[in-house]
Parts: structure tokens; sequence; C-alpha cells
């Protein structure tokens, strides 16, 4: 098998630290019809793929357009044709195989990862990378289980439901999870007998090149996986309006979420959208050890440097403890430690690019404008590191509901901090915001905890700090997003119902 050229530099042994002036890796193919191609026009636009801790371009593009969407698409189209067709055991055995070749690359990737958005080594190590290969035990897992072919009851057995592959899939990935979002569409789609054209974020592209990769070596039929590069403008648009493509699932932003649906409605497309969120987390006093969950809630809004859809950035707190959970959240954020992501330990890394640690310094720096009480951080660089996109871990208190830093999604390591005088109101606070993807509810009472989480407008809720279970339905409401990932539901966004009346009864086969 022919490799990208990136392939051929263990990224594990570059420097970070190299100089700007460094030969920058050449990423000018694109993966369609099983090959590494060159862009239908010829090299002509590129960007430099830029490491977030340095500043420094390490990487060279290219830049896709709709006629490699199309070229792309046309592969995916033909490929789908036989693809679909294959047996269950057929896809099973390829995305076993898939499995192991991931897992033999994964430092690789986990070292792309840390290097092309920042993550910390040890968090792309155990985490990021870690969170695709989970994703595709987790789709053979499905698939095994997945009923196909069913009667529509028991007292109708000649009323089958054949549940069918939907066709050729956009997927689009972003830059803050690139590998855990590929592997949660890509994988599912492929399970379900979809062909598909992934486009990656071209801010954290090289994880999703050497996924590529690993697909080739697996032995998917050509076709079956193409991925192209390029901005929304152009290869997101193509990709979402283009009439030979079935489905799109989406993972960024609102703003961009509305701009698929828009392109895709002319072919009244399926739509799957992940998109932003402001998740609350509802402190009560009876959570049973106050600082011990402030802290749990104060690290998970700053994981990953707060780059996380569903991190729990708005803390809001029943009175009586308040003050002791401000003063907890302000020596959690102190504590919170930040550097060089290719040091190994548990620190938190750089933004992923400069235009969002621009927009976070904004809304810092707003927040302080806005009345809020600033009890950590604040705007500007951490101390000692005077380059990077480095955002300091900052905690506001006193938060009016209608301010930016309480509504708005900034996608940075900032805690925005509200009191609450009763249940009823806490509920209210959390629920009046336009996202509705990820709830945190900390209460000891159970009976609290069931009539919380039924009550919050959200698709998910996590009590106490419980860890998701492994295939979980991930997905909003409201502004966050429809559509579920992971799990059963994840695959069957990957299918159509159809309904068949007169189906023979008896022996026969079953899929």
């Amino acid at each position: 098998m022919r490799r990208l050229r990136i392939a051929h530099l263990p990224l594990a042994r570059l420097s970070r630290h190299a100089s700007s002036s460094a030969p920058l890796r050449e990423l000018h193919s694109f993966y369609i019809d099983g090959e590494w191609v060159q862009p239908v026009q010829g090299l002509g636009s590129t960007i430099d793929v830029v490491n977030p801790a340095t500043e420094a371009p390490f990487a060279s593009l290219a830049m896709g357009s709709a006629a490699d969407v199309d070229v792309a698409v046309a592969a995916a189209r033909c490929a789908f044709e036989t693809w679909s067709l294959t047996s269950r055991d057929e896809r099973l055995a390829l995305l076993e195989r898939l499995g192991e070749v991931y897992r033999a690359r994964q430092p690789e990737i986990a070292a792309a990862i840390s290097e092309e958005m920042g993550a910390p080594i040890k968090m792309a190590k155990q985490q990021q990378s870690a969170a695709g290969l989970g994703h595709i035990k987790d789709v053979i897992r499905t698939l095994r289980a997945f009923s196909f072919e069913a009667p529509l009851r028991a007292d109708t057995p000649t009323e089958q439901l054949v549940h069918m592959p939907i066709g050729v899939c956009g997927l689009i990935t972003p830059w803050n999870w690139p590998l855990n979002q590929v592997a949660l569409k890509v994988v599912p789609a492929l399970a379900a007998g979809c062909a598909v054209v992934l486009k990656p974020s071209e801010i954290a592209p090289l994880s999703s090149l050497l996924f590529a990769e690993c697909v080739h070596e697996a032995g998917f039929p050509p076709g079956a996986f193409n991925l192209v590069n390029g901005d929304g403008a152009s290869v997101g648009q193509r990709l979402a309006s283009h009439p030979d493509v079935e489905m799109v699932s989406f993972t960024g932003s609102t703003r961009a979420g509305r701009a698929v649906s828009v392109a895709a409605a002319e072919g009244v497309k399926r739509v799957v959208l992940e998109l932003g969120g402001k998740g609350p987390n509802l402190v009560f006093a009876d959570c049973g050890d106050v600082a011990a969950a402030v802290r749990r809630g104060a690290r998970h809004c700053f994981h990953n440097s707060g780059q996380s859809c569903n991190a729990p950035t708005r803390m809001l707190v029943e009175r009586a403890v308040y003050d002791e959970a401000v003063a907890v959240a302000a020596e959690a954020a102190a504590a919170q430690r930040v550097g060089d992501p290719a040091r190994d330990g548990g620190h938190i890394g750089p933004l992923a690019s400069g235009v969002q640690w621009e927009r976070v310094q904004a809304y810092i720096e707003g927040g302080v404008g806005s009345g809020a009480r600033l009890v950590a951080g604040g705007p500007g660089r951490p101390d000692g590191l005077a380059t990077g996109y480095f955002a300091r871990p900052t905690v506001f208190a006193d938060v009016a509901p209608s301010a930016p830093i309480f509504t708005d999604e900034i996608f940075g390591p900032v805690l925005s901090m509200a009191p609450f005088d009763s249940e009823a109101e806490a509920v209210a606070l959390a629920n009046d915001s336009a996202y509705g993807l990820t709830s945190y509810v900390q209460t000891a009472c159970p009976a609290r905890a069931r009539r919380v989480s039924r009550a919050l407008r959200a698709g998910m809720v996590s009590l106490n700090g419980a860890a998701r279970a492994p295939g979980s339905p991930f997905g909003g409401v409201k502004q966050s997003g429809n559509g579920r990932e992971g799990g059963e539901m994840g695959m069957r966004e990957y299918l159509e119902v159809k309904a068949v009346s007169g189906w023979p009864v008896g022996e026969g086969d079953v899929y």
C-alpha cells in the first residue's frame, strides 16, 4: 500500500519547537476511490497547518473544490451499489481489521492530534485517540446485535420492516475532538452499508489523513470511504448540497449547522447536527461534598482547554453553599496547570488556533466589563507562556443570566457562576438557554436527581459525575442540534426503514 507522504515522517519524533523556516510537510493529496490523488484542478489553493503551541506552520494543506467533491461523490455512489449489498459478516470482518490497524497506529495518531490542535500528549493518547478505537469497538458490538429485518409486530408476521443503508453520506467533522468525531460518523455509516465522503477540519487534518490510511490498510473496497480536504464555503457547501448525497452529518458551530441545513434543504436530505452547548452544572447544597463536586465541575470545564461542546461552563450553585463554591472554583482554576502539549502530564494545552484565542480573549474582556466578579484568571496568556495560543483558566462569579459569558458558547477555559435559591429557579436558569446538549446535576437526593433530570431540556444529563456508558446516544435539543451519535441510535441515522407487506413466513435467510 502506498501511504500518504506524512506517514514517512514519524510524527512522534518531530520537534514541536522546530524553526518556522523548516520545510513544511506537504498534505496535497485526497483519498478518493481507494487512491491518493491530486486535486482535480491542480495544486491551487493551500493553507498552512499551524502548531498552536508554537504558532509556527508545520504543514501545507491542499484545499479542495466543488470539482473534487464531485469526483469523490461519484466514487462513493458507484461503490455503494455493491457495498450496500455486503453481508453483516463481511462488514464485521473489515471493521475488526480496521480496529487492529488503528490500534497499531494509535501512537502516531495521538502525536498528530497533539501537534495539530494542541491536546497534551497524555490526553491525546489516553482520550483523544483512544476515543476513536472505542467507537470502532462499539460499532462492532452494535452491528453484531442489530436487527436489520423483523416483523412489525408478533401479530403481523407478513409485515416486515427492513432497514436499508440510506446511500452516500457527506460527513463534516470538527477540530476539537478530531478522531472522536470521525469515528463516530464514518464507522457506523460503513457498518450500515453506506458509502461516505469525509471533510475533516482544515485546522486539524493530519489525524484524519492517518485514519484514511487505516481504512485503506484494512482493505475496505475502493470508493466506500473517501476524503476531501477543504473549507466549509467550498467543500462543505458542495457536499451538503450535492444531489447524489442522501444524508449529511455535521459537527461544529450552530451558525455553520444552519448553513449546512440550508444547503441540504434543496435535496430534502436527512441532516444530523451535533452543534454547540452551554452546559449548566446544578450544584445543590445536599450533594454531600460541595468542594469535591465544584472541583470536579471546574476541571471538566477546563478539560481540553474548554474546547468541548458538552463542557459544564455554567455552574449554578444553591445560595447556602455559593460562597464556598466560588472559593473552591477559584482555587481549582489557580491550580490548573497550562503548558506545552508535547510534555507528559495532566496540564491543559493551548487553544487550537489564533482565531479561537482572539474569540476567547474577547469574551473574557467582555465578562470583566459586564459587572461579573472575576475571581480567577482573566485576559492574556498564563505567566511564562509568551508564545502559543494559551489562555488562562478563568472563573467569573455573580454572572447575570443575560451576560454573553453566561449565554454564549465561548469554547475556552471559562467558567461562569451564579447562585439560585430553589430547585425550580435552578431548573429555570438551566433551561433558559438556546442550547440543550448536556446538563449536570450534583445532589445526594435520589428523588431530586430523578425529578431534575426529567425537567432539564437537554439531550444528556450526568448525575454526580457519572460517566457515560459506551453506546449511549450523544446529541442535543434546541440549537444544540438533532439526531444522535453512538450505539444503536447512532447507526440508525444511516438507515432507512422499508415496510414490506406480504413477506413470506417460514424459514429463510436472516440478515
